[in-house]
């Protein structure tokens, strides 16, 4: 439980950072903000398919089927179906981010996800702490752009600098609240820790298939996408180093 919070922690203060930045009207190189993106793409995908998927199958068998289109689903309703514009990476579209109440809107989005970022941090180190070790990594490759994202949405609304750092924070919040939440589940019902890792399988799978490639892939600079493989050979060292020590 202890390093699970740690884990949420740890990404929480990513997430403030991001925010803190743009608060303090500090640039940030566009170019690098991509690359974090697409790294973090690339080890969350390769953490998906190598891991997250056949380990689900494993514990559940065909019924992981199902969770995981549950936790893709879920992913999808809030993000694009409640929020209308949701984007990674520092908001540069100043036209089309002018109100507050898209503004709020692009908050509650971010809220969702990080919600199930730190759940999927929790269910994955309480299914396999190994496991959720990794899935920390993948959760904080992104967790930095995602603050920029929050604190330059806010901005562009024309909200102030004081609840700029409110944004970031609540969102770094939801990641801790994520990642409590499968405690609670948990004490209910121990069994039920097998269909939540599945389902934070499809809510990974999403992140990094619908929310971070199709990001990358709108950038002007090709080295982005390349840069999405170098994530997945990351993901595969850092596993087998991570193996060799323990």
């Amino acid at each position: 439980m202890i390093t699970a919070i740690l884990f949420g922690l740890a990404a929480a203060a990513a997430e403030f950072l991001g925010g803190a930045i743009i608060a303090v009207r500090k640039q940030w190189p566009r170019r690098l903000q991509e690359i974090l993106l697409a790294m973090g793409a690339g080890f969350i995908l390769a953490l998906v398919f190598l891991e997250l998927l056949p380990k689900s199958i494993e514990a559940l068998g065909e019924t992981a089927a199902l969770a995981i289109m549950l936790g893709f689903s879920t992913i999808h309703f809030f993000e694009h179906a409640v929020v209308n514009h949701l984007h990674f990476g520092e908001e540069i579209h100043s036209d089309v981010m002018v109100t507050k109440q898209a503004g709020l809107s692009a908050f509650t989005g971010l809220f969702i996800h990080a919600f199930f970022d730190g759940f999927t941090i929790s269910a994955g180190v309480q299914f396999d702490p190994f496991l959720g070790l990794l899935i920390f990594l993948a959760v904080l490759l992104h967790k930095f752009p995602e603050g920029l994202t929050i604190g330059s949405i806010m901005q562009s609304a024309g909200y102030s600098r004081r609840v700029i750092l409110w944004s970031a924070g609540g969102i770094g919040i939801a990641t801790v609240l994520g990642v409590l939440s499968v405690f609670v589940v948990a004490s209910v019902n121990k069994s039920v820790i097998g269909y939540a890792f599945a389902f934070s399988a499809g809510a990974a799978t999403y992140v990094g298939a619908s929310d971070l490639i199709p990001e990358i892939n709108r950038s002007e600079n090709r080295i982005p996408p390349l840069i999405v493989f170098a994530g997945m050979v990351l993901f595969y060292v850092t596993e087998r180093w991570l193996e060799g020590l323990m």
